[in-house]
């Protein structure tokens, strides 16, 4: 009782609360964050009345379960944007893009935070620290984004074009993240190890693409064993949480040179798994338009858990505040002028080139994951970096969503109501 009487506080929550930011046209996902801070353990929790809201961090961790089948349908969802005939079109612009924004950004936030190291010394900014916060700052939240293109029904050549890089932003963190860590790890213990800096990422992004290539192509098969949508849309729902089970499986091999270890990317093997099937199928627009209404409270309840898992306690740390607006400032402009000169060399339009970077802001999940892999293996300065992120991750989660509906406005994307009821007009009276 206690559990779907707090899921079912929560949902109304964000729902109310996304009442008030409408009228402030603010995006919903804004309004569910907010929803899960005023129904967190800095909230209602602190009532202490189990079943109204959120009474502790270790509470919402038991919703873990839920957050990870929704970002496994937010992976799916975005995996429909690699139709083939799309990718031949700006394929080579998004590649280029992802990985120029990224190593931008990585390369600002290693500038900024090792000038600091050498400035305050390590007693204040570790350089291990450092290290693992450039890599860390690679990696954006897809589903922030994805819920502000659905909610304003974003359509353009740079939402086009945002959503693939958002994609490719995984596969690209995880590599930087463990050749920047391996480095962070090496000065910290004074020992190299080659298999966890190149071999173990490496199997970790093959594995997920071709578990999610399989799942895909099983997946394709047995639609087609089914001609009512009701069926196929329950086939889906099934498929996209068996993927995001088997994507847990990890498993450790011993060997002379180290440990390798197997594992996948949930949120990779998903987008695979939305890729195959959305090139394989002739019926994947039809079936990905009701699963996308079919989601639409469970990605409010992930939002809502989402809000309530930041940490509000990170303020009162002046070390934690001070080096992650440094870490934010330098993350967002390398993120952003890394996508505006990779899409002038791409060949993007000037609209596309201004607004893109300011759409790759928010951050979370992947970068949340991150800090765990940093807390377990160098556990001298894993509560730091895990509290620098949270800081900056609760600063880009509540702005971030905003600051994407207002790009994407400006670059035409996002058309206004009162401006589409005057175009649909003009276009009648023709």
């Amino acid at each position: 009782m206690e559990t779907l009487l707090c899921l079912s506080i929560a949902m109304a929550a964000g729902l109310l609360v996304s009442r008030v930011t409408k009228k402030l046209g603010l995006p919903s996902v804004t309004a569910y964050l907010v929803a899960g801070i005023l129904v967190g353990p800095y909230g209602l929790g602190l009532l202490g009345i189990k079943g109204v809201g959120f009474t502790s961090l270790e509470d919402v961790e038991t919703y873990s379960l839920l957050s990870q089948v929704a970002l496994g349908f937010i992976a799916f969802a975005i995996g429909n944007e690699f139709r083939l005939p799309q990718l031949k079109k700006i394929g080579k612009q998004a590649t280029i893009i992802a990985f120029a924004q990224a190593l931008t950004a990585t390369l600002l936030v290693d500038a900024a935070l090792i000038g600091l190291y050498f400035i305050v010394g390590p007693e204040i900014m570790p350089l291990p620290v450092a290290i693992t916060l450039g890599a860390v700052a690679t990696a954006t939240a897809p589903a922030a984004t994805l819920m502000v293109v659905r909610q304003y029904k974003a359509k353009g050549e740079l939402t086009d074009l945002l959503l693939p890089i958002v994609a490719l932003d995984d596969a690209i963190g995880l590599m930087v993240f463990a050749v920047s860590f391996g480095i962070a790890r090496a000065l910290s213990s004074g020992a190299v190890d080659v298999i966890s800096i190149i071999v173990n990422p490496v199997i970790e992004i093959v594995a997920s693409l071709v578990l999610g290539l399989v799942m895909g192509l099983v997946f394709n098969f047995a639609e087609r064993l089914f001609e009512s949508n009701s069926k196929r849309l329950a086939m889906s729902i099934t498929f996209v949480m068996l993927t995001v089970a088997l994507s847990m499986l990890k498993f450790d091999i011993p060997t002379s040179a180290g440990t390798v270890k197997i594992g996948f990317s949930s949120l990779l093997v998903c987008m695979m798994l939305g890729t195959v099937f959305c090139n394989l199928s002739d019926f994947s627009e039809e079936i990905m338009g009701k699963t996308d209404r079919w989601t639409v409270p469970l990605f409010a309840l992930f939002f809502v858990i989402s809000g309530a898992e930041l940490e509000l306690s990170v303020f009162t740390s002046l070390a934690v505040v001070g080096i992650g607006v440094l870490y934010i400032v330098s993350r967002s402009l390398g993120k952003y002028f890394g996508a505006c000169f990779s899409a002038k060399i791409a060949g993007c339009k000037p609209s596309i080139c201004k607004y893109l970077g300011v759409t790759l802001l928010p951050q979370a999940g992947v970068a949340l994951g991150m800090t765990i892999t940093a807390a377990e293996e160098l556990p001298e300065h894993g509560s730091m970096i895990r509290n620098i992120v949270l800081f900056a991750v609760l600063v880009y989660e509540l702005v971030g969503p905003m600051l994407t509906k207002i790009a994407l406005t400006k670059a035409g994307d996002i058309v206004p109501k009162t401006e589409k009821k005057s175009r649909i007009a003009a276009a009648e009276t023709k």
